[in-house]
């Protein structure tokens, strides 16, 4: 009998507000783009080095999208549970093969705001993170990533 676990676990900011589409089939896909960086001093300069990664991060459930639609603004810290999932597709007269690889949100997975919705990185009660339905304020000096 063949057993595996395929969990991710994120904090980190998100890139920009939540992008929802519309499905031929009539459901909807919402796609999150979070950073997450770190730090570490280069061995032979002695300088700080700070790295970005960024994470794709994709949903097809209404109940999760809908409230993403209302509390997923660009630079708030949030936590993210999921699954990996690659993908490939194929773009219309081309022979090549692309792959993405996203973590997928499925029932049993989890989005916790930790910030207010302003985006100051500090940690909200969490029931008050899901009760902010005020968007957040844009700041022209806002230097993503972080």
């Amino acid at each position: 009998m063949a057993f595996g676990l395929n969990r991710v676990e994120l904090i980190g900011r998100l890139g920009a507000d939540v992008t929802v589409n519309h499905l031929a089939s009539g459901g909807r896909v919402a796609n999150l783009s979070i950073a997450t960086d770190e730090s570490y001093i280069h061995r032979q300069t002695g300088e700080r080095v700070d790295k970005t990664e960024w994470h794709r991060v994709v949903t097809f459930q209404d109940g999760l999208i809908d409230m993403l639609e209302k509390h997923a603004r660009k630079g708030r810290l949030v936590f993210v549970d999921g699954k990996l999932q690659t993908r490939q597709w194929s773009k219309p007269g081309e022979d090549s093969v692309r792959y993405s690889t996203e973590i997928l949100l499925v029932p049993g997975g989890r989005v916790q705001f930790l910030s207010k919705p302003n985006g100051n990185g500090v940690q909200a009660p969490a029931d008050a993170a899901m009760q902010d339905t005020a968007p957040a304020s844009p700041d022209p000096d806002d230097d993503i990533p972080f």
